[in-house]
């Protein structure tokens, strides 16, 4: 895969502009961090971006997050490590990601609400929005991902 153009580069006030919001989602908004994680690797698991799977994979995990929970996230409908909160949160996050197709039901909502108050709500499709842009660059720019040096075994 060939790189379509570097995104800081091409326009450095617009790779700016989102990089300020995707500041405001991890230091600004007081979101946990768990759940900033689980956003933005659910999004971008969805939106088939290696790029941001590959960097959210190794935050996450950097910030002691379980294995099972990160490998799980693909297939989290039938997996039962994730808590009720995470659950709906996965959930909302699936329906804004998706939202051509969903149109965020009400049902969702109403799960997400159900755990977290309406200002954690409009932070949370936030920052659902705020990757989305990122999957959206880095697919359709082909930004790959870095490739690890292969560990020979002894």
């Amino acid at each position: 895969m060939q790189a379509r153009l570097n995104i800081a580069k091409a326009a450095p006030d617009a790779y700016k502009a989102v990089a300020a919001l995707d500041q405001y989602v991890v230091k600004e908004s007081g979101l946990e961090p768990a759940i900033v994680h689980l956003i933005k690797l659910r999004s971008s698991i969805i939106n088939g971006c290696a790029f941001c799977v590959d960097m959210h994979v190794k935050e996450s995990r950097h910030d002691g997050l379980s294995e099972q929970w990160i490998n799980m996230m693909s297939v989290w409908h039938e997996s039962t490590v994730y808590t009720p909160s995470e659950r709906a949160l996965l959930g909302w996050v699936d329906a804004v990601t998706l939202i051509a197709q969903t149109r965020a039901p009400d049902s969702d909502y109403e799960a997400l609400r159900a755990h977290f108050s309406e200002e954690e709500c409009l932070k949370i499709t936030v920052a659902i929005g705020a990757i989305n842009v990122w999957n959206r660059l880095a697919v359709g720019f082909r930004v790959p991902h870095p490739i690890e040096k292969s560990k020979v075994a002894a």
